[in-house]
């Protein structure tokens, strides 16, 4: 999808609330771990014990994030960055970030450090498709410098998206464009496309490589981490 599809369907329309997204998000879940039980058996055993292995550090790192309605929810991800980041350098990722381990670089890539926000799925803090749930700071710094930033807020982030998905750069304006396009579009179909995609990037190690991402410090915290 181009950016200018998406720019004229976030001009247009109201913004839709899925109602097929809780059982989908729960179809799906129970489905896909039934289907794959020992992937998902090795996957979640793997990934903990080659974090741990790697530098003797933390499994998990939770994060406060901004949901619907700008209800606070606490997001816990596989923790990617050396124990003492927030310690190493700025409160941001930027590109060749040194901070991020040898494990945490092939997590980003699959994005399989999003797992464990399959618990806030569960909770119904996400779903499964959705706009990108932001750091507090950071939601709040682009309420400030970009207009109507808060209409997002008005669907239940998820783990992928339209944005994360066809958004190659770190322009929020951008994201926001994206974000308020499926607003506007959500349906059933779609949801099982960007899943589909979002699969896909995953088993080919397509995510985090944003050609926008610049090689200094930028305002968009990436870690507000209390390891558990």
């Amino acid at each position: 999808m181009s950016l200018n599809t998406a720019n004229e369907n976030a001009q247009s329309g109201a913004i839709h609330q899925g109602r097929h997204k809780r059982p989908f998000d729960l179809t799906i879940l129970f489905v896909g771990h039934l289907v794959l039980l020992p992937l998902w058996i090795l996957i979640w055993i793997t990934i903990p014990l080659a974090i741990w292995i790697n530098d003797r550090g933390p499994v998990f790192y939770k994060q406060h994030r901004v949901g619907k309605h700008g209800r606070i929810f606490t997001l816990v991800k596989f923790r990617t960055m050396v124990q003492d980041a927030d310690q190493r350098g700025p409160m941001w990722t930027t590109e060749g970030d040194l901070r991020v381990t040898a494990v945490g670089r092939f997590l980003r890539r699959t994005a399989l450090d999003e797992l464990p926000g399959i618990f806030s799925i569960l909770k119904g803090d996400m779903s499964l498709v959705g706009p990108r749930a932001l750091d507090v700071e950071e939601q709040k710094q682009l309420e400030r410098e970009i207009p109507e930033f808060a209409k997002r807020l008005e669907v239940t982030p998820g783990l992928t998206g339209l944005a994360q998905v066809y958004d190659r750069t770190d322009s929020a304006q951008q994201k926001l464009d994206y974000d308020l396009a499926y607003a506007r579009q959500i349906s059933l179909w779609l949801d099982l496309k960007l899943v589909a995609l979002s699969v896909r990037n995953t088993v080919i190690a397509k995510w985090d490589c944003r050609s926008g991402k610049p090689k200094v410090t930028k305002p968009v915290r990436d870690i507000d981490d209390d390891s558990i």
